[in-house]
């Protein structure tokens, strides 16, 4: 136990009024009534009140009773309280601490504590309940009785049921490839505007594909109070790019799906996964069987891995967590593996997640930090460098991850280990590590992931907390839906990677006959080789990089003369590597002798802080990035009048209109990779299908990583694994 036990039954109680269900997300009022117990509490006694640090329920405030967040606190028998609230003041997970403290006065038994959250007496909204949803948000109550500072918990804590509001989106999710007339799965969900799956308010809707699908209806009954809705054993009956829309009764559009390419074969199908996110019973939310249900379930992944931090999981979860894995593996399915956060501190090694191939293997934790039993110490390892020699010959592998804390691949440098890099996460967009790791001579596959809190893996989003993107999607090149089949993909490094979209890539170079795909390694006595790409997606793809390790060698772009009107605009990066990376770019943007008919826009996740447009002439937004980008598109009435003039806490700059091109304007902002970005692009742009051929040159004096970064005109992100090419004498 974190918390101590003492005369436990003594201490008092406490109840939330009213008890009924609160939505995700809205403005409410509740109140926690703490009774002391039989000892009460002394003079200079106080409580806390705490709650999980993946919550992200609104920061209390104390000052303004008819402001949003006002939280009122008062004694029955009138003693003077002092009291504050911190996001981390307590045992992790249940870091944020409201500390309420008798400076005079004390309580006797029967004595009340009334604490208002969200007190609408004085015109204030009410508190901005969590993002969420959960069966069971908690209040821990923690009470000092004998003015020691030593915290009882209440043997019973005041819960509260959260649950969805309205639907906001749809989702509308196929597989990326399948051979012809094979059977898929359509997924249809409704979301609120928090990424909550809903129950939709509808009848019926229609389905329309672009290539004909046997035993998919035209019109099909929503089931009511269901958030999804599953349609199995569909065939396409001709080769080509299938795309299905979803429409209403009255015609209106919900969802198109992400694209699904008909093949007469294919001998690796891209199967998607979210290997990373945590539960309640380590710093997340909702039950481990919830996570594994989710993804499963609401995110339609084909795998997916739980990684909590070792130093929260006691043998008793082990043991659970490899239950579950295994009751959940179902071949051809969905797959699970069993896993664990190694999270040593960044000193020595960092966070890194270990993937299991099976159960039952021995966890090798950094420390025993917030585990009582501490009999089997002696397995830990303390530093990266001393987990990866003994996991050297286990079926075991590993991503290097950055959260709070990041990896630190010195530590990898001298190992010869099965690595690979997690570039984007719910925490933000991390290339800088795959620097590292290129830096560091280490053949790395790239992976993507959510690392999410909040009990949505596979659909992550972040809410209204430090998380600052979508969550990521790893996808795996396999012939078959197995363990063996993506433990074999993860070590060959055939995979890709996105920041949450769907979408298919096929990379390779061609030398003298040979072909090797991402993740491959080829050695060749020319001096160039043939990179080939065939990539579909369901947003426009706005531009394709190509990489040599760390250096761009090429890019390409859809055509865009100076007479487009539109205009995009995108800032990006963090402040630096480990905890407080977050850069604020709140900021408008000013127009003059021109106008901005329409405006869209990108990667604001969190619709407490949104890009308004004012009028015709300007926006504002409030916006933060961890290493992610953000931005949005205008479309302006005249393509080369006026000047941009635009105002942000690192930026500020006045911009011509006619000096815009397809090519960026950068301006730099310091930091990690803290730069704003504008640039003109097509008015029209109907490229979701692209291949490109080109001829790289190589460098003979080093390995030569090749990989390919996508951008997409909605924001989302992808890479390629590199491939990498060494080469030999003539």
């Amino acid at each position: 136990m974190p918390f101590s036990n003492y005369q436990q039954n003594q201490i008092g109680s406490a109840l939330f009024t009213p008890n009924s269900p609160v939505i995700a997300g809205e403005y409410t009022e509740f109140e926690l009534i703490y009774t002391a117990g039989y000892f009460g509490i002394d003079d200079s006694g106080s409580l806390k009140i705490v709650w999980r640090f993946a919550s992200d329920m609104a920061k209390p405030q104390f000052a303004n009773p008819a402001a949003p967040n006002y939280v009122s606190i008062a004694a029955s028998n009138a003693a003077t309280l002092d009291y504050r609230f911190d996001v981390k003041n307590n045992i992790r997970p249940w870091g944020k601490t409201l500390s309420i403290k008798i400076v005079k006065g004390y309580f006797q038994k029967g004595d009340q504590l009334h604490i208002r959250f969200g007190d609408r007496r004085k015109n204030s909204p009410g508190i901005r309940m969590q993002t969420f949803c959960e069966d069971a948000f908690e209040l821990k109550v923690l009470v000092d009785a004998f003015a020691t500072c030593d915290y009882v918990e209440l043997p019973q804590s005041p819960t509260l049921k959260i649950i969805p509001g309205k639907p906001f989106r749809w989702q509308a999710v196929v597989p990326t490839q399948r051979t012809l007339n094979a059977n898929f799965n359509l997924n249809l969900k409704a979301e609120d505007i928090w990424g909550n799956p809903t129950a939709p308010d509808i009848s019926s809707i229609q389905l329309t594909p672009n290539i004909p699908v046997k035993n998919l209806p035209k019109t099909i009954e929503w089931p009511a109070g269901e958030p999804v809705l599953l349609l199995e054993n569909l065939q396409a009956s001709q080769t080509g790019d299938l795309r299905i829309e979803i429409r209403d009764i009255q015609q209106k559009l919900l969802a198109i799906t992400n694209p699904l390419r008909i093949s007469e074969e294919t001998k690796l199908q891209p199967f998607w996964g979210d290997m990373h996110g945590q539960s309640e019973e380590t710093i997340g939310s909702n039950s481990i069987d919830d996570y594994f249900t989710f993804a499963r379930d609401r995110a339609f992944l084909d795998a997916s891995c739980h990684q909590g931090n070792d130093f929260q999981i006691t043998n008793g979860f082990w043991n659970k967590l490899n239950q579950t894995t295994a009751a959940f593996n179902q071949p051809g399915k969905f797959v699970t593996f069993p896993g664990y956060e190694y999270s040593a501190n960044t000193g020595l090694g960092g966070d890194h997640n270990v993937l299991f191939r099976t159960e039952g293997e021995q966890i090798h934790r950094s420390s025993h930090a917030l585990i009582a039993d501490k009999s089997d110490s002696a397995t830990d390892r303390y530093s990266a460098r001393e987990l990866f020699a003994t996991l050297r010959q286990r079926e075991a592998f590993i991503y290097a991850h950055v959260g709070g804390r990041y990896a630190d691949l010195q530590h990898a440098a001298d190992q010869p280990i099965d690595l690979a890099v997690e570039i984007h996460s719910a925490w933000g967009t991390f290339e800088w590590l795959l620097h590292d790791a290129f830096d560091r001579g280490l053949r790395v596959g790239i992976v993507a992931n959510s690392d999410g809190h909040k009990g949505r893996p596979g659909a992550s989003y972040p809410g209204s907390s430090l998380f600052g993107s979508y969550g990521g999607l790893t996808c795996f090149l396999c012939p078959e839906l197995t363990r063996s089949s993506i433990f074999y993909a993860l070590k060959h490094r055939h995979h890709y990677a996105t920041t949450g979209t769907r979408l298919l890539l096929d990379t390779r170079v061609e030398n003298q006959g040979r072909t090797a795909i991402m993740g491959d390694c080829l050695s060749v006595s020319d001096d160039s080789v043939m990179l080939k790409m065939d990539l579909l997606t369901k947003s426009p793809i706005e531009q394709v990089d190509i990489f040599n390790g760390k250096k761009c060698i090429d890019s390409w772009q859809p055509e865009c003369g100076k007479t487009s009107r539109r205009i995009k605009l995108l800032w990006e990066g963090a402040e630096y590597r480990g905890r407080g990376r977050e850069t604020v770019w709140d900021g408008e943007l000013a127009i003059s002798d021109n106008e901005i008919l329409a405006t869209t826009p990108v990667n604001f996740w969190n619709p407490e802080r949104p890009l308004i447009q004012a009028n015709t002439q300007q926006i504002h937004w409030q916006s933060i990035t961890t290493g992610g980008l953000a931005g949005c598109e205008m479309l302006l009435r005249s393509a080369k009048s006026g000047y941009l003039t635009l105002e942000t806490p690192l930026i500020r700059a006045k911009i011509p209109v006619d000096e815009l091109t397809g090519t960026a304007k950068t301006f730099f902002a310091g930091g990690l990779g803290r730069q704003l970005k504008i640039f003109r692009i097509p008015e029209k742009n109907p490229t979701v299908s692209l291949r490109l051929e080109r001829e790289i040159q190589l460098n003979h004096k080093k390995e030569n990583p090749i990989y390919i970064r996508i951008r997409l005109a909605d924001g989302h992100l992808a890479w390629s694994s590199p491939i990498y090419i060494t080469t030999t004498e003539k």
